[in-house]
């Protein structure tokens, strides 16, 4: 019998305490950093709006990622679809479509859109997945401003985003309830426990990087899906890390560098 979801916005028993990671078993195998580059423009609805509002800005946004390497075509409308300026705070919103991470508050920021793009992205390619028009159920580690979740809504049919800073909980549910997003549900809750009760997803992706993938990831991603998290090196850098969960184990891939905040447990 399938377990009830949490309704909008669902809330995670915080009293638990999370298990330390794991280490995960497989060869790593280092791919190319980023994917050939499109040439082809990318097709936008006709402008609408003025100022931040206008698709118009959204639409160079989305040639500018296009630019840099992002080819898939629906993780590209759902960045120009999604309205980043509504995410971030008053004092910086003229930055809000520059190719450039933000303060969000409590010491977090809002990724780069190129990340965020480019992290979807690799989800979307994850060989389990290939055939379908969407992602199925998908778990954010980190919900922060809400952005991130905002955006997946439009390539997956349901979202379940978590995050441990209440602060940062509420802001998200504040952002994101205008938009009337069915498919999304905020939790507040430790990350590093996943959400077992939406389990299994089909992609887990990670907003912060710790040094070592918590299994509880491994254990509630279905089979043929996909995590793409920032991991810490044994160099002491962070670099994207994909994990591929197959029939025989798990595969993981080490792509670029990358920068996010570190992975805590707990709430705050």
């Amino acid at each position: 019998m399938m377990k009830q979801r949490p309704s909008f916005p669902a809330r995670l028993d915080s009293d638990k305490t999370s298990k330390p990671p794991q280490s995960l078993l497989g060869a790593t195998r280092v791919l190319t950093p980023q994917s050939p580059m499109r040439t082809k423009p990318v097709p936008m609805a006709s402008p609408a709006g003025v100022g931040l509002d206008s698709s118009t800005v959204r639409a160079r946004m989305v040639q500018k990622l296009a630019a840099q390497g992002v080819t898939d075509d629906v993780v590209l409308d759902a960045m120009g679809r999604t309205e980043r300026h509504r995410f971030v705070d008053s004092a910086l919103v003229n930055q809000a479509y520059e190719d450039t991470s933000l303060p969000i508050g409590l010491g977090q920021t809002i990724s780069k859109p190129n990340v965020v793009a480019r992290m979807i992205a690799l989800l979307r390619e994850a060989p389990g997945l290939q055939g379908e028009s969407k992602l199925g159920r998908v778990l954010e580690i980190g919900t922060g401003c809400g952005y991130q979740a905002a955006v997946l809504s439009h390539v997956a049919r349901e979202v379940y985003s978590i995050e441990r800073l209440r602060g940062l909980h509420d802001k998200a549910r504040e952002n994101l309830r205008p938009l009337r997003l069915p498919n999304v549900h905020v939790i507040f809750g430790d990350g590093m426990l996943g959400y077992p009760k939406g389990a299994p997803y089909s992609a887990i992706i990670a907003a912060a990087g710790g040094e070592a993938l918590p299994q509880a990831w491994i254990d509630q991603l279905a089979v043929g899906g996909r995590i793409v998290a920032p991991m810490q090196t044994s160099q002491g850098q962070q670099a994207l890390l994909v994990i591929d969960k197959t029939p025989q184990g798990v595969e993981q891939s080490l792509l670029e560098a990358v920068h996010f905040v570190p992975l805590k447990s707990g709430v705050a």
